[in-house]
C-alpha cells in the first residue's frame, strides 16, 4: 500500500510529496516540540488560550497522519515542567484542555489501535487529570500500533535526576558495592525505557533550541525546525518533514555512506 492509499484525502501539495516519501524509510520515532501557540493567537489578537485550541486541533491532524503512515513512536511535548510559570488561569485552562480532549479523542485513539502512554512527573499533576490519564493508558494498554506519548509535566533535566536517584535506589537496595552504571542502564530508568530514541526531532516556531527535552535521548535525532506556528503546521508540513529526513545522510558520529575513506572527521 503506498502512502498515498493509507491517507485517505491529500490535497495536491500533500499527493506530491507523498509520491516522493519511501514507506520503508520514514522514522521510527518522532519527536515534537509544539511551540507557538500564544504568538498564533496574539498575530490575530485573540487570547492566548484561542491558540491553544487551534493547537490541540493540529495535534490531533498530526497523530492521525503519523498513525496512519505506521510510525511506531510519536511524542508529543505538550507541559513543561518550566510551564507552571504561566499565569494561573492560563494553566487552568490547559488542564481543563487535556481533559477535555482525552474524553473526546480516546476513543478514537483506542479504535485505531494506538497506545497511549505519558511521560514526566505526573504524580504533581491535578488529581482529576491524573484519573484521566491512568484511565487512557488502561483502556489502551494492549494496543499494538502507534506508541503515543505525551510529555506532562516534564523536563529533560528532572527525567534524568529521577533515572538517577532510582539507580541509586537500586545499587542501596541490592547493596551492590562495586556496580557501575553504562549507557543502557541509564536508559533503562528513563521514561521512555523501552522506546527507541527519537530520530526525528520536529520543532515549530523557528527557535532554536531544545527546550530541556528528551536531552539523553536526541542524541543522535536528526532536527527539524520550521518558522510555522504550531496551529499552522499542516500535514502537508509534516510530511515535508519526513522528505527532508529521508534526504538527510545519517552518520551517527561515523563516516557516512559516500565518505568511506579519508583524512580526520567530518
Amino acid at each position: 500500500m503506498t502512502a498515498t492509499e493509507l491517507l485517505k484525502s491529500t490535497n495536491r501539495a500533500e499527493a506530491a510529496l507523498l509520491e516522493q516519501i519511501d514507506l520503508k524509510q520514514l522514522p521510527k520515532h518522532v519527536a515534537v516540540i509544539m511551540d507557538g501557540n500564544g504568538r498564533w493567537a496574539e498575530r490575530r489578537h485573540l487570547p492566548r488560550l484561542a491558540g491553544h485550541r487551534a493547537g490541540v486541533k493540529i495535534a490531533r491532524e498530526v497523530i492521525e497522519t503519523c498513525a496512519r503512515l505506521k510510525v511506531p513512536a510519536l511524542t508529543l511535548y505538550a507541559f513543561s515542567l518550566e510551564n507552571w510559570r504561566r499565569p494561573k488561569a492560563e494553566i487552568d485552562f490547559l488542564m481543563r484542555l487535556l481533559r477535555e480532549y482525552l474524553k473526546k479523542e480516546l476513543p478514537s485513539i483506542h479504535r485505531n489501535n494506538i497506545r497511549l502512554l505519558v511521560i514526566g512527573r505526573a504524580a504533581q499533576l491535578p488529581e482529576a487529570v491524573q484519573r484521566d490519564i491512568e484511565m487512557g493508558m488502561r483502556l489502551t494498554a494492549q494496543n499494538t500500533g502507534m506508541k503515543l506519548i505525551v510529555a506532562l509535566n516534564y523536563g529533560g533535566r528532572a527525567e534524568l535526576v529521577d533515572a538517577f536517584n532510582a539507580i541509586l535506589d537500586r545499587v542501596r537496595l541490592n547493596g551492590l558495592a562495586a556496580f557501575r552504571a553504562d549507557e543502557q542502564t541509564i536508559s533503562d530508568h528513563l521514561y521512555t525505557a523501552g522506546l527507541p530514541d527519537p530520530d526525528l526531532l520536529i520543532r515549530t516556531s523557528g527557535e532554536m533550541r531544545v527546550s530541556n527535552f528528551l536531552l539523553w535521548q536526541i542524541a543522535y535525532a536528526e532536527l527539524y525546525i520550521t518558522d510555522a506556528l504550531w496551529p499552522d503546521f499542516s500535514r502537508e508540513k509534516l510530511l515535508e518533514a519526513f522528505l527532508n529526513f529521508q534526504q538527510r545522510d545519517r552518520r551517527y558520529g561515523g563516516l557516512s555512506a559516500h565518505h568511506e575513506t579519508g583524512n580526520g572527521a567530518r
